[in-house]
This record gives structure tokens, C-alpha cells and sequence, in this order.
């Protein structure tokens, strides 16, 4: 599939839109300066300063894998002598997880981005626990699950936005959040992401930013 991403696309309607919108909250480059410094982060490819607009489905695919490809090696590695703890990896959801942005809301479930679920797979086989943030509100979370499980995801927590969380950065949401699967127990070895605000704020022992395009995936 081949196509040129056109205006965004969003896995909602009618109140599901609203709440999205209701739900998405900026956050400028002095805040996100101002969060406390990300776990060293394994950077997109040069590919990802492209605009958006440029950028067709396989190329995103190919950024994507090359990403991915650099996680994989670290899950083994981390995970080889785990010595008993209680390993996690955190995914964001749209675009990251989910191909959000390249199709259409009403053709659900949206599919998989199938190198993180292939990253998310072999973590699970290596005894990691798989846990998702995403900045989208509470009330899809069931909708949001549903359609991870179905695309093929091990779902062991789903992190949504409550009320009050929408009217707090994104950032501050999504780090207060690996800090609560922290104090399950849990050491969340990596964090996965196509936004910074996906990865600052720490609570994590390595980020893996994929491409965004300047902010134009969701």
C-alpha cells in the first residue's frame, strides 16, 4: 500500500472525535526542555526530517523497522540475566502500536504496526510484560483494547487519560504513568514511542523514538 498520507485520520466519530480533541494538549519545545532529561533514546532514522507529505506508507514502514530493528537487540540483551525482576516495556498507541494515521476510523480494527508488534511479541516471549500509555481518553479504552488484543498484542496494563488528565500535559501524563507501573514492581526497561512526549520524564532505562515527521503522525 503505497498512498500518500493525506489529511489526519482519527479512530473516532462523533463523540469519540470530540473527546480526542477535547483530549489533545500542546506541548511547546521550552516545556518539553523543562521536563527532567529522557533515558538515552535510540534516534529515528534521517528519514524522519522529511515532512509527512513526502513520506508514503512503505517509507514510513521502513523508518519504522529501522527503529525497531535496534530495540530488538537491547530486549535480549537486557533481558538475559534478568535475575527475577519484573522486566516491562511501554508502547504509545497511535502510530506507534496502531497504524492510526494511514487509515480511515470507520475500517476497524485499525492494523497493527507490525514492527512493534513483532517487538512487542518477542518481548513478551523473553518475559517481559507489555504495557501501553496513550493520551487517548478513558471513554475508548475499552474500543482501544479490544483492537490491540485483536491485532495480536499481549495487553498486561492500558493507560488512558481521565478527566483530569486531559487538562495536563501530555508529558507529564504519560511519565506519571511508567512511574505508577514502576511502583507495581515493575522495572520498565524501555519505552517506545513516535513522540518526545512518548519518551522525557525519565521512569525508563532506554527510549526509542520513531518517526513522527515533525510532529505530523499523531
Amino acid at each position: 500500500m503505497a498512498q500518500r498520507r493525506g489529511v489526519r485520520q482519527r479512530i473516532g466519530a462523533g463523540a469519540v472525535v470530540v473527546a480526542l480533541s477535547l483530549g489533545a494538549t500542546a506541548i511547546s519545545t521550552a516545556s518539553a526542555r523543562a521536563e527532567a532529561a529522557p533515558a538515552p533514546s535510540a534516534p529515528a532514522s534521517a528519514a524522519s526530517l522529511r515532512a509527512a507529505a513526502d513520506v508514503d506508507y512503505a517509507t514510513w514502514q521502513r523508518d519504522v523497522r529501522a527503529v525497531v530493528d535496534r530495540a530488538r537487540p537491547y530486549v535480549r540483551q537486557r533481558t538475559a540475566h534478568a535475575d527475577g525482576e519484573r522486566l516491562a516495556i511501554v508502547f504509545d498507541v497511535d502510530n506507534t502500536t496502531l497504524e492510526t494515521d494511514f487509515h480511515p476510523w470507520w475500517q476497524l480494527p485499525t492494523p497493527a504496526v507490525r514492527p512493534s508488534l513483532e517487538l512487542a511479541q518477542y518481548a513478551k516471549s523473553r518475559g517481559v510484560s507489555v504495557f501501553f500509555v496513550t493520551a487517548r481518553p478513558g471513554i475508548i479504552k475499552s474500543l482501544t483494547k479490544s483492537n490491540l488484543v485483536s491485532e495480536g498484542y499481549a495487553v498486561d496494563g492500558l493507560y488512558v487519560r481521565s478527566l483530569p488528565d486531559l487538562f495536563d500535559e501530555v508529558s507529564a501524563y504519560k511519565t506519571e504513568s511508567r512511574a505508577d507501573i514502576e511502583s507495581k514492581g515493575y522495572t520498565v526497561i524501555a519505552s517506545v514511542g513516535n513522540r518526545q512526549t512518548d519518551l522525557v520524564g525519565g521512569h525508563a532505562e532506554r527510549t526509542f523514538k520513531l518517526p513522527d515527521y515533525d510532529g505530523q503522525l499523531s
